[in-house]
């Protein structure tokens, strides 16, 4: 079983099945409602003819990074690097940091690389040679000498780097959570609308401090489109006072305790006006469901009668300010913008304010600092990987010198390297014609 883990086309088959499906991962939305899938993944036509809501949710597709085939997947993925590390690549290593020498100039033949020179000094080729970085062994009329050691520990680190991913990752899908929000100017929320969490992702939900949203509004664009959300946040210890804020927007979270809040959306919450000299009223404003492929509105109905037998409908497309005030057969009346005033059915309306709502996107994943040590470390054991692991052996036979070497990549730069070493101790044309 070891060895069938350990195998390369195993570990490359593993690999291309976790790689295929997190593609689909990324291609199919993750955690949405039964309706979204029946909706937009129907059975007739199925995507690619086979790939329908029913699939999708049998097989696990709507929550890719959670699911346990996808977890058992990385499971033996790590376990074929674990395999493959220790029967293969430390066998490498403790051999490569073995040495000997050769003993009898028929040993040299064996070598990709070897000469013969004569009125060498072996002396000199150490001093050579470790003049080039090699450590230099040697003994009466024999020589060893290698560099580039670390070229060999590289693969070893990058499976390393690999299983601190792998661990990271199922971690992460084991005790992180996401959540959304969507929380009124002014109001305080703690973390409730969980929509995917791991199994132990208990203890990362905050329970012992809260968010207020102080403040949510729009930047925009003097064409009227969105320029940038922004919500000021303040975190609220058990005892309501502040000990963090911050203000948000896209591409700048919040992160306290290691909980990230995102934004995300935003929404619409509600209107406050007054009607002649009444006190500062509040009604809800919903969001309308565009007509015909318009644009997205949200609207409320203002009575303008106690008894609520008559009344006017408010629109806005935004939070901008202005909203258009319709009666009650669909007519535009008016339109009034944040504290203007307008007269309707003999009272005067006056619009206080519109209250946005943000819409917050919450994370936690205590796996992100292991996989982000993993890809250091996968970056670091790429660049060791690429170092050449040379040796050279020599034999000093009367007056004759005998050198030769191997490297294991690189070998146009080794030769190369090779000739300027003999060079440093005989004529240069000897040397290259003795290697060539």
């Amino acid at each position: 079983m070891v060895a069938l883990l350990a195998n390369l086309k195993v570990a490359i088959a593993l690999l291309l099945t976790i790689a295929l499906f997190s593609i689909l991962g990324t291609v199919i939305e993750q955690g949405q409602t039964i309706d979204f899938y029946r909706e937009n993944y129907p059975e007739h036509p199925a995507l690619f003819g086979f790939l329908s809501y029913r699939v999708i949710l049998a097989i696990g597709l709507e929550h890719v990074y959670g699911s346990w085939w996808f977890l058992t997947l990385l499971i033996l993925f790590g376990t074929s690097l674990t395999a493959c590390t220790f029967n293969r690549q430390l066998p490498i290593l403790k051999a490569s940091k073995r040495w000997f020498y050769y003993t009898k100039p028929q040993s040299f033949a064996k070598l990709p690389l070897a000469t013969e020179i004569v009125g060498g000094n072996l002396t000199n080729l150490a001093q050579s040679l470790q003049n080039r970085n090699y450590k230099v062994y040697q003994a009466d009329d024999r020589l060893y000498a290698r560099k580039g050691l670390i070229g060999r520990i590289g693969p070893i680190v990058v499976h390393a780097s690999m299983l601190l991913v792998l661990i990271g990752s199922i971690w992460g899908s084991l005790t992180g959570f996401i959540a959304q929000e969507i929380i009124p100017s002014g109001e305080t929320f703690q973390v409730q609308n969980i929509t995917e969490a791991g199994a132990w992702s208990a203890n990362q939900v905050p329970k012992d401090w809260s968010v207020k949203v102080n403040r949510f509004w729009i930047d925009y664009t003097p064409k009227g489109t969105v320029d940038q959300f922004y919500s000021d946040l303040s975190i609220l210890d058990r005892d309501g006072k502040e000990v963090d804020r911050q203000t948000i927007h896209v591409n700048k979270p919040l992160k306290y305790r290691g909980v990230t809040f995102y934004q995300a959306n935003w929404d619409i919450h509600a209107v406050r006006f007054t009607l002649n000299n009444s006190p500062v009223l509040q009604l809800p404003v919903s969001k309308l469901e565009p007509q015909n492929g318009g644009r997205q509105v949200w609207g409320t109905w203002i009575p303008t009668k106690p008894d609520l037998s008559a009344g006017v409908t408010l629109i806005t497309p935004d939070l901008q300010g202005t909203f258009l005030i319709y009666d009650e057969k669909g007519n535009l009346l008016t339109t009034v913008r944040t504290n203007g005033s307008a007269e309707i059915n003999g009272i005067t309306f006056t619009l206080k304010e519109a209250i946005g709502s943000t819409g917050l996107q919450i994370k936690a994943d205590p796996g992100i600092p292991i996989v982000y040590t993993g890809f250091g470390l996968l970056m670091l054991g790429v660049i060791m990987s690429y170092v050449s692991h040379s040796q050279v052996w020599a034999l000093q036979v009367g007056d004759r010198l005998y050198i030769g070497g191997k490297t294991n990549r690189a070998q146009v730069s080794f030769e190369a390297e090779l000739i300027d070493v003999t060079e440093a101790i005989v004529p240069s044309e000897l040397a290259v014609k003795a290697i060539a």
